[in-house]
């Protein structure tokens, strides 16, 4: 039995759960969440938890089972308490500034980088060489951070670009000049 899986889901006051024909609907505080879960997967409902079942042993079945109950408790997690992940500019002259919704960001291009955040996630500008992207949905908060990212990674030789909050950036020595 997945040990994740048989974990029951501690539903905050304030907190709705619905669930219909595969759907999920959480609503809470900060938002309202959808998701669409594979059709053999049991939920259950008590008072103030949701446990989720399998109905088999099968491959199929027991993969799914930890992963249904994370992606829920991610859903009622993101209504609660929200998520955000941090991402830091490193470089000289690299910086963001926020006009609006909008981030513009410097990162040694000939041109600034316009971003726009998708519905449900904002960016904040806290520092010019710090972003906060914040959201209730985790997998959305992931792929707008990786995304930013992705413009410019952090290269081993200097450490220039844009990391993660904690991330660590393994350093190669530079050339040496000929003897």
């Amino acid at each position: 039995m997945s040990r994740i899986g048989r974990k029951a889901i501690p539903i905050p006051s304030g907190v709705d759960v619905s669930y219909e024909d595969n759907v999920i609907t959480v609503k809470g505080p900060k938002g309202t969440l959808s998701r669409v879960l594979h059709r053999d997967m049991i939920l259950k409902q008590a008072e103030n938890e949701l446990i989720i079942e399998r109905p088999s042993d099968n491959k199929l079945h027991r993969s799914l089972h930890g992963t249904t109950r994370s992606v829920v408790n991610n859903m009622v997690v993101g209504v609660t308490e929200g998520y955000q992940k941090a991402l830091d500019l490193v470089g000289v002259g690299y910086r963001a500034a926020k006009a609006g919704n909008k981030v513009t960001l410097s990162l040694g291009f000939s041109h600034p980088v316009e971003i726009v955040p998708e519905q449900g996630i904002e960016i904040d500008v806290p520092a010019t060489n710090r972003l906060v992207i914040k959201g209730i949905d985790k997998e959305q908060v992931g792929a707008v951070a990786a995304k930013i990212r992705s413009i410019r990674e952090p290269e081993p030789y200097k450490g220039k670009g844009i990391k993660y909050e904690n991330e660590v950036v393994r350093r190669k020595v530079g050339k040496t000049g000929k003897k």
